[in-house]
């Protein structure tokens, strides 16, 4: 079936186009895309006063399944996804049992296919069940159609064993999604070192933690020519050494989660779980270095870590709490007022960050309003104000501190290989 979008402000990094066009889609494809199109379609969309933007690739989410359903299923992901405006995600591996296996891979995708209403990518751990002690068989995951590998939720402590999967990474031609955290350093923190955590008398997780496992990375990443991501940045220091990583020529990109950059931990309330996540929210500075980031294409994606939890987990306060927020429906809203209207990102970069340059690293040609691409497509109003609230929230996960927040710009329709799969009332 032919859909039309008709009167939309087409806004696409891969073309250039910003400005006023029509987009003709036709069996999953970018049919065409210019001016005053008169054609007979199956469906014709106002888009006008809406951006039409190629769709969000979110490279960074947690949807649970198998394993935990209570928390998320790939359906009920899948549907948030679709109501954030995400066309493609990216599943990270902690499931149970781990994803990390080629038969893991394979079952996965083919029921994602089934029951998942958007693209879904799946990421195999870099170590058998996700132990830190051997390496999972990479090159058999990749032909199964994996997206990257990962450790996400832990850091890979064993240097001599990170530095032979990412060898094994860098002759396979997979990129290394890597969590920053060195686990000798924890100590049990649940919050970020700082004043607040002392007010509240809780364990801190200070910077270096995240530093420490940065450079590390990078430093094999540049041993041992692997491609390497870097996951929910949050510190000043990781700012800088992804700067000089990319001055000195190395394949390393980087992503920042919409809370990271929106929210200090200054704002915490009292013991509110709904604010904890790993990394932490940290302080003033950290934020505006991350912000500072985005800005000038030092970090080149904004990413989720959707983390959903059971609502009776996130009661017990940040001692008791699982670490993990849900961003999916969100990240869009909150980019938009944090960054977009504030004058920090313009729509084009806002584009950039969210789904041409999450393409590039996925290595799939998405990310594009290009005639011939995939007709994967967000429509965004951008003046529309609303106020966050978890009880709309199609994901199992209601764990947000943006609950009650008013936003500006609003996700109204989705589209998937020429679908909609999702419209706002």
């Amino acid at each position: 079936m032919k859909l039309l979008i008709k009167n939309g402000h087409v806004i696409d990094p891969d073309t250039g186009k910003d400005g006023i066009f029509d987009v003709l889609t036709e069996d999953g494809k970018i049919l065409r895309v210019a001016q005053d199109i008169e054609e007979e379609a199956g469906r014709v969309v106002n888009a006008e006063g809406f951006y039409v933007m190629p769709g969000i690739i979110d490279l960074h989410v947690h949807l649970r399944d198998p394993g935990l359903e209570y928390k998320e299923t790939l359906h009920t992901g899948g549907l948030a996804a679709a109501r954030g405006g995400v066309t493609t995600m990216c599943a990270m591996p902690n499931t149970i049992p781990v994803t990390d296996s080629p038969e893991m891979i394979r079952s996965q995708t083919l029921r994602a296919a089934a029951e998942c209403p958007v693209h879904v990518s799946f990421i195999g751990a870099v170590t058998k069940g996700q132990q830190g002690t051997e390496i999972t068989d990479i090159a058999g995951m990749k032909k199964e159609g994996m997206a990257f590998i990962s450790e996400d939720g832990k850091s890979v402590m064993d240097a001599g064993l990170y530095r032979d999967a990412m060898k094994t990474a860098a002759r396979e031609g997979v990129t290394v999604l890597a969590h920053c955290e060195d686990k000798n350093m924890v100590a049990g923190g649940v919050m970020n070192e700082c004043e607040k955590s002392r007010k509240m008398g809780l364990p801190g997780i200070t910077n270096g933690v995240e530093d420490v496992i940065v450079a590390r990375d990078i430093l094999i990443a540049k041993e041992t020519g692997a491609k390497l991501h870097l996951c929910h940045c949050s510190t000043k220091d990781s700012v800088e050494m992804i700067r000089l990583a990319k001055e000195a020529g190395l394949p390393v990109t980087a992503e920042v989660c919409p809370h990271h950059f929106a929210l200090t931990s200054s704002d915490i309330p009292e013991d509110d779980a709904n604010y904890k996540m790993n990394p932490p929210l940290r302080e003033k500075e950290d934020v505006d270095a991350l912000i500072d980031g985005l800005k000038r294409g030092i970090i080149d994606v904004i990413a989720t870590d959707h983390a959903p939890h059971g609502e009776e987990e996130k009661e017990k306060g940040f001692a008791g709490a699982p670490f993990g927020i849900v961003g999916l429906e969100t990240s869009v809203a909150v980019t938009m007022t944090e960054l977009v209207h504030k004058g920090i990102l313009t729509p084009m970069e806002m584009a950039e960050r969210m789904s041409h340059a999450p393409a590039r690293i996925l290595g799939v040609d998405k990310g594009s309003l290009a005639e011939g691409k995939c007709a994967d497509i967000v429509l965004i109003d951008p003046d529309r104000e609303y106020v966050i609230h978890k009880e709309d929230f199609v994901s199992k996960g209601k764990n947000t501190p943006f609950e009650g927040k008013k936003v500006k710009g609003q996700v109204v329709m989705t589209i998937v290989d020429g679908a909609v799969v999702y419209e706002a009332e």
